[in-house]
């Protein structure tokens, strides 16, 4: 009876030790709501448990003086003079209880992050929920393209013509520094 009703709990994925299922894979360029930007969602450099997205393209990529947009609003002043094109916008997001990829998004228009949910339901759309504070949220559906426009960064990422990871992105997290092997002595040399 005990082995039935273990079989039945796992079935039903009730058991404490039951996995998470892993969300479909939203990698892809995707053109936002409202056409202003089209976003590659791919695995994070070096972090293929982490999903990380970019701004590789914009209807609007210079500003009133015909210069490359920049990040102005930026909380990191460090980050304030690079281009929008090309920058950071996904952060790191991770698979959830839901079946969805969790993390944070940068918003350039107000230089804040949210917390954010993205999903698929239907191929070719990707759904994007986010919060500020948790409560006060909002949703947007954006929609796969497979073609080029214009301008669009197409080389890999990282790469020139690539989107740029942020540092804390780029490459795999260190790993704590082992400690180090103690070398013997060097031998003496014989006496003559």
């Amino acid at each position: 009876m005990k082995k039935v009703l273990t079989g039945a709990l796992v079935a039903l994925g009730l058991s404490s030790g039951a996995a998470l299922a892993t969300p479909k894979d939203p990698s892809g360029t995707w053109l936002t709501e409202d056409g202003r930007a089209r976003i590659r969602v791919e695995k994070c450099p070096g972090r293929a448990d982490r999903i990380c997205g970019y701004a590789v393209w914009l209807k609007v990529p210079n500003d009133d003086k015909g210069q490359p947009r920049v990040d102005f609003k930026n909380a990191d002043a460090k980050k304030r003079s690079r281009p929008s094109l090309g920058h950071q916008l996904v952060m790191g997001l991770k698979p959830n209880a839901d079946n969805r990829y969790e993390g944070q998004i940068y918003n350039a228009d107000d230089g804040k992050l949210y917390d954010i949910s993205i999903w698929t339901d239907e191929p070719g759309e990707l759904n994007v929920r986010g919060c500020l504070m948790g409560v006060l949220c909002g949703s947007q559906t954006w929609t796969r393209v497979n073609d080029i426009a214009p301008g669009q960064l197409t080389a890999a990422t990282g790469a020139p013509n690539g989107p740029r990871p942020d540092p804390e992105w780029a490459a795999a997290p260190k790993a704590a520094p082992a400690a180090a092997a103690a070398k013997p002595a060097p031998a003496a040399a014989p006496k003559p």
